[in-house]
């Protein structure tokens, strides 16, 4: 426990010296997922973000869907959500840059090497937008490490690493690329808090912008799955 809050505070510390010196934005994310099976769940997300260190608030979204285990290493998930961009220059200037609803399937891939997980995630997103309709694809492929002294089944930390890359249907094609590196804790089988910096390259922007954020996110799940005892 004591490592992580010496990475947090370490984090925390440099941010606003990295924010005045290259524009350090923040990414805060708040997810809660409920389980009602094994195999079926229902996920909530709401991330606020901004272009400067906690100030300059240019954009949020709210979004839900359902996962579904299809197998041992494969999720499929459909969500659909809002999506606000607003200008730049303070916070939620208007008039805004986007206003966007989306829908989204999504499939997810697992599999363990020795102590590390790979994450392959495919995403297909119909955008709604206030400049018309789009199409988006998305990929990411992650990898990660838990580690600590596994409690009540499952070891607290783990460290991050994943990249994503964005398509669409029209030229050039490519959009964005964005990757990132994170560091988590999980408090109980409920909550889990993480600390990250991420990176986004733009291609051809469209709407949202920024560049490096720290990005914190607090994770909840709970579930209803009844235990059976023998």
């Amino acid at each position: 426990m004591s490592y992580f809050w010496t990475v947090l505070f370490f984090a925390l510390g440099i941010s606003p010296l990295y924010a005045q010196q290259n524009g350090l934005g923040t990414w805060n994310i708040l997810n809660v997922k409920c389980a009602f099976s094994d195999k079926l769940s229902l996920f909530g997300e709401g991330q606020i973000r901004s272009l400067k260190f906690y100030d300059d608030f240019h954009y949020h979204e709210l979004k839900g869907g359902v996962d579904y285990k299809l197998f041992p290493n494969m999720r499929l998930a459909i969500a659909a959500g809002s999506y606000q961009t607003y200008k730049e220059g303070g916070n939620f200037v208007t008039p805004k840059n986007n206003d966007e609803f989306r829908i989204w399937p999504q499939l997810t891939l697992n599999q363990s090497v020795g102590k590390f997980k790979i994450e392959q995630r495919y995403r297909a997103e119909f955008r709604f937008t206030s400049n018309g309709y789009r199409n988006r694809f998305r990929y990411r492929v992650g990898i990660s490490l838990p580690f600590g002294k596994k409690t009540n089944g499952y070891q607290p930390f783990q460290v991050s690493a994943n990249n994503e890359l964005f398509f669409t249907n029209n030229e050039p094609y490519f959009e964005r690329n964005r990757s990132s590196i994170s560091l988590s804790y999980r408090f109980s089988k409920i909550l889990s808090i993480q600390v990250g910096y991420l990176h986004q390259f733009d291609y051809k922007i469209n709407d949202e912008t920024g560049r490096d954020f720290l990005q914190v996110g607090c994770f909840l799940e709970f579930s209803r799955v009844k235990k059976t005892t023998n």
